[in-house]
């Protein structure tokens, strides 16, 4: 697979408008299965075509189990310089319901690790209102991390998805559904923790202290190019192609063989695009920069828009500040509710 990622890179590095890049990010999947310098000729490879910026954020996401001290001390000689690290919790009754490889005794480990060898700036996924959790499990959840000194979270409530282990467990009667009521309790619990404790609330499921704000994930909040390389990534240009890679292998590298880019794409019409950027955008600490849609989006569309948000800034579940549609962060739990009621549907 590696060198089918570096053949991809080769057919497909033009796409990128910016030669000068600010953001690597070795994600999806397991990535901590390359070993580091399987990792430092990727990003050698990467080198070829683009100019590193001097303060560039590389980023490896990691489970826990694979951050053994050995491999941690190889990445500390890498120019890997974040990591995000899947936790989801640090009980192991959480983590077996999760499915996850790892238990809770790996969980603190692989940050400490990390620590231990200079690797300081850390993310960790946190998930919250499971059926094995209890609130005041949660408040531990979040009183290990904050002990631990890690800089960014991400947390999420725990969802039940088709065709899964848990929504049989949970139809069968096994364990119970996620309750929403909790869900929103741990929620606005976390965001009043996390602030005491110096973090940044800076888009919904995403707590950064100052100077440790994911620079990557801003990037799609603001909705700048990217390039996704490797089955199943996505790739956006900033404005209107998004394009997405086949996801099965063994068809991804026979398109790579045949010098084919193995990708498919699609071109956002203008109803999409303003409904991508309101679902993106209300997410964030932001906003929506209305100076921006009226300036992309034609009158008709704009106005249809602006007559739809009224009742919502009536209620107060929108406001509008220095010219950003935002909403109340006492509502941010519902957002993506309250984003989709603006969508342009015709």
């Amino acid at each position: 697979m590696l060198h089918a990622l570096e053949k991809e890179l080769e057919l497909r590095h033009h796409e990128l408008e910016s030669k000068t890049i600010s953001s690597l990010y070795f994600g999806g999947g397991t990535p901590s299965l390359l070993s580091a310098d399987e990792l430092k000729r990727l990003m050698d490879e990467v080198a070829k075509y683009f100019s590193f910026a001097p303060d560039i954020e590389i980023t490896l996401e990691a489970n826990p189990d694979d951050l053994h001290r050995g491999f941690v001390r190889e990445l500390a000689g890498t120019p890997i310089n974040r990591l995000s690290i899947g936790i989801q919790s640090f009980f192991d009754d959480d983590l077996k319901l999760m499915n996850r490889a790892h238990n809770a005794v790996e969980a603190e480990s692989s940050i400490k690790s990390a620590q231990d060898f200079g690797l300081e700036n850390i993310s960790i996924d946190l998930i919250y209102g499971a059926p094995t959790s209890t609130s005041e499990l949660w408040k531990q959840n979040l009183s290990t991390t904050a002990a631990l000194g890690v800089p960014h979270i991400s947390a999420y409530a725990l969802t039940i998805e088709p065709k899964t282990a848990l929504s049989s467990w949970v139809a069968s009667g096994k364990i119970a559904a996620p309750s929403e009521a909790v869900q929103h309790d741990d929620f606005l619990y976390m965001v009043d923790f996390l602030k005491e404790q110096g973090f940044d609330h800076y888009e919904i499921s995403n707590f950064g202290k100052p100077g440790f704000h994911s620079r990557h994930n801003t990037a799609y909040w603001k909705s700048t190019e990217y390039l996704g390389l490797g089955p199943s990534a996505h790739s956006y240009d900033g404005a209107r192609r998004r394009s997405w890679n086949i996801a099965n292998n063994r068809r991804y590298i026979e398109y790579l063989n045949q010098n084919i880019p193995p990708t498919e794409s699609e071109i956002l019409s203008a109803r999409d695009q303003l409904n991508e950027m309101l679902m993106i955008g209300l997410r964030t600490e932001i906003g929506v920069d209305l100076a921006r849609l009226s300036a992309v989006f034609n009158d008709e569309i704009f106005s249809k828009l602006q007559s739809d948000w009224q009742q919502k800034l009536i209620d107060g579940k929108l406001i509008i500040q220095n010219n950003y549609l935002k909403i109340p962060e006492n509502h941010w739990f519902l957002a993506d509710g309250i984003a989709s009621d603006l969508f342009q549907l015709n």
